[in-house]
């Protein structure tokens, strides 16, 4: 009997927040959810935490954990909102099956496409999802398949994952499947097939090795993860694949090592983040006014914009746009940076010159104590000290 060519273990680079998809083939069992490979994938998140790491779970499993609930045959011609009622059963059923495996609390967050498009609605996700981490919650994120019928018809969790990984902006997305890794060709059909342990930067001839769904459970297949290991690498993030019904395989994960495929982003996270602040289009005419000693701070020092810093706003722009950031005195009219604004220029002219902590008594909320987060801001070439990615 010929035996299957088995992945080598790898080191992984140390990370400090990932994702971690798991799809319905994982957690699908009679009569609904199963623990079965639930419990160790739960127990690499409690060791990830134990060592001050922070995970996000995007999980599939809603629309099983429905059908389970009722005992009707499908109805001809209802499938889509058939899936859509399964899917608002499901998502209590869902978190009650995560809450049951972790001490601390779990959090669900429901996503739809839109509230990644939109800037202000993807700044309130990533500001929820943050805090969410800080205070110590798990957070479990879906798609909102309940109402969002294009990405429940695509059913594209994989895609989902790699979307929370930029908006959280971790460092590697985790994808648990049910083989162990990507090979050159179908390992199913194929017992010669060859275990590809790392790829550097995925194009179009590893997404041509990669076949359909491999689950009657599951919407998604190798290729939707190749594809999502791409979106992922345009942040900047490095994807891993790895055999989620392996308890041992998952256990080593918690001690970066990985029987798997890695698959490396062809930039850094920092360098995908800085190229995309650099060259994205700005709001014509929308810039930031602010003083010599802002313009300091933030080409000496690498800091965030406060509002005391600020002398004014020009144009019109909402909260998330990306603007120009610029000095107030005529002898620096060259731009100093530029950045995505937590707050519109109507905004700005309010708490212009103000203490950060008196934005919510001016505004009557907030959104932080900063105009622009350091993380969010890159300054120009001129002014630059750190690392030019073009």
């Amino acid at each position: 009997m010929t035996t299957r060519i088995a992945f080598a273990e790898q080191t992984i680079p140390a990370w400090k927040r990932a994702v971690l998809k798991i799809g319905s083939s994982l957690l699908a069992g009679d009569g609904g959810l199963s623990p079965r490979h639930a419990v160790h994938l739960a127990a690499f998140v409690h060791a990830c935490r134990a060592q001050g790491r922070e995970v996000v779970i995007v999980s599939s499993g809603a629309v099983a954990a429905g059908r389970a609930m009722l005992h009707a045959a499908p109805r001809p011609g209802a499938a889509m909102a058939e899936r859509q009622a399964l899917a608002a059963l499901g998502q209590a059923k869902l978190m009650a099956f995560w809450q049951g495996l972790f001490a601390q609390p779990v959090a669900q967050v429901l996503l739809t496409h839109d509230d990644v498009r939109n800037r202000r609605r993807y700044l309130n996700a990533r500001a929820t999802l943050q805090e969410l981490l800080r205070c110590g919650a798990l957070p479990i994120v879906n798609e909102n398949d309940t109402v969002s019928v294009d990405e429940l018809k695509l059913g594209d969790n994989d895609t989902l994952g790699a979307i929370v990984a930029a908006l959280i902006d971790a460092d590697v997305l985790f994808i648990a499947t049910d083989i162990d890794g990507l090979y050159d060709r179908d390992p199913r059909a194929n017992v010669d097939a060859r275990p590809m342990q790392t790829v550097v930067a995925p194009g179009d001839d590893i997404l041509a090795m990669a076949g359909g769904a491999g689950s009657a459970v599951g919407t998604g297949g190798m290729r939707t993860k190749i594809l999502a290991a791409q979106r992922a690498g345009a942040a900047g993030i490095d994807t891993v694949l790895f055999n989620g019904t392996r308890a041992a395989v998952a256990h080593a994960l918690g001690e970066d090592r990985l029987t798997g495929t890695r698959l490396v982003a062809g930039r850094s996270r920092i360098a995908a983040r800085k190229h995309w602040l650099r060259h994205a289009p700005v709001e014509p005419g929308a810039a930031i006014v602010i003083d010599a000693g802002a313009a300091a701070a933030l080409t000496g020092k690498g800091a965030s914009l406060l509002p005391i810093g600020v002398a004014d706003a020009r144009g019109e722009f909402r909260r998330g746009d990306l603007v120009e950031i610029v000095r107030a005195d005529a002898a620096h009219a060259a731009p100093v940076a530029r950045g995505v604004t937590q707050y519109s220029a109507a905004d700005i002219r309010r708490i212009a010159r103000r203490r950060s902590q008196d934005i919510e008594s001016v505004l009557g909320y907030n959104y932080g104590d900063t105009i622009v987060h350091r993380d969010d801001l890159s300054l120009h070439a001129a002014n630059a000290q750190e690392p030019q990615d073009v």
